[in-house]
């Protein structure tokens, strides 16, 4: 349907004089199927993000004109959800790029301050052993607390030009750790780091890496693809398999992995400024960051509200990640405690 749009002045968009707040696009003129569309999102889930960050999107201000926390979110959603440049999102809404720019920025600060309520390991006992009990039942594969993997994020280069950026594609990324459940939530996410680091350094590197090797370790285990090496805390399949148990192993351990394949592939659908195939985030890798951490947020906030993007189709938008293999680990305890899982469980 038709929607007014008059591009106002940027400087009094966010913040004017006085209190009044301009209110450019209202949820109740357009269809939920339009919000869906331009936006990613129906009205209701706008209007959770509205009461969640509304205190934070509408700071004290002694300009009299603002732009409405439900403005500034429509604005944010549909940067996060289109992978358009913020000039034509703008322009959809009727704002200047300025302006734009401001709201991204003010709500992907806003979801970051709240990580630690949407993003966490659950600790009650009760919690972890339900968590425990849906991965087995995935593939038979006990004591697992979450799949583990990274994913590379494309971002414009740095002014210093620093290569440490520069991933094995010759692409300036951010290499991101995550870690979901079966239902895709993500348990774990971490977006700092320079694509050039291995995904195994990233892992090391990681606040996750001492959260197992101090707490969680004797809870359980994660799952981990070939790029990582064996720890006690971390079960990776064998690299040449020679027995029967051990084939059962790695297509246990495969099957149950592939959650977080999907994971990925629900973030890059939803969210196509995380897709590097249409253009690359044009922000330092500090604000970037930031932005791939607010989508993690999103997509479990999403998941909360029902709203699943899983899809079983070919990988539209997705990159092909290059997997590299690692040396077996000579960690001996490490070794043993797999040793064990395949007599136990796979034998």
């Amino acid at each position: 349907m038709a929607v007014s749009i008059t591009v106002l002045d940027c400087d009094l968009l966010l913040y004017g004089r006085g209190q009044r707040i301009l209110d450019r696009c209202r949820l109740e003129d357009v269809t939920d199927e339009y919000l869906v569309s331009t936006y990613g999102f129906p009205r209701s889930f706008i209007d959770y993000l509205v009461e969640l960050l509304g205190s934070s999107l509408s700071r004290p201000t002694q300009r009299s004109r603002a732009i409405s926390p439900e403005t500034q979110i429509m604005a944010a959603l549909g940067f996060y959800t289109s992978g358009s440049f913020q000039t034509r999102m703008g322009d959809t809404i009727g704002i200047s790029q300025a302006s734009m720019s401001r709201c991204v920025t003010n709500v992907t600060e806003a979801l970051v301050e709240r990580v630690s309520q949407f993003i966490h390991f659950p600790r009650e006992d009760g919690a972890i052993q339900r968590l425990k009990d849906e991965f087995y039942n995935v593939a038979g594969v006990p004591g697992v607390l979450g799949v583990v993997d990274c994913i590379h994020v494309t971002i414009k280069a740095p002014n210093a030009e620093d290569m440490s950026f520069v991933n094995h594609r010759g692409l300036h990324s951010l290499n991101c750790i995550l870690v979901c459940d079966t239902q895709g939530v993500l348990l774990w996410a971490e977006s700092h780091r320079p694509g050039s680091v291995h995904d195994n350094a990233v892992l090391h590197q990681s606040e996750l890496c001492c959260l197992f090797e101090s707490e969680l370790q004797k809870e359980g285990w994660l799952l981990a693809d070939n790029a990582f090496l064996l720890q006690p805390w971390l079960m990776t399949p064998l690299q040449v398999p020679s027995s029967s148990p051990e084939y059962r192993y790695n297509m246990a351990h495969s099957a149950t992995h592939s959650v977080m394949e999907r994971t990925q592939r629900a973030l890059r659908l939803r969210f196509r400024c995380l897709d590097g195939s249409k253009a690359t985030l044009q922000y330092s890798p500090e604000k970037a960051s930031q932005i791939i951490l607010a989508c993690c947020i999103l997509h479990n906030i999403a998941l909360q509200h029902g709203l699943d993007v899983w899809s079983e189709s070919a990988s539209a938008g997705r990159e092909q990640e290059e997997e590299c293999g690692h040396v077996e680990s000579v960690d001996s305890e490490a070794y043993r405690m797999r040793q064990e899982l395949l007599l136990t469980h796979f034998s």
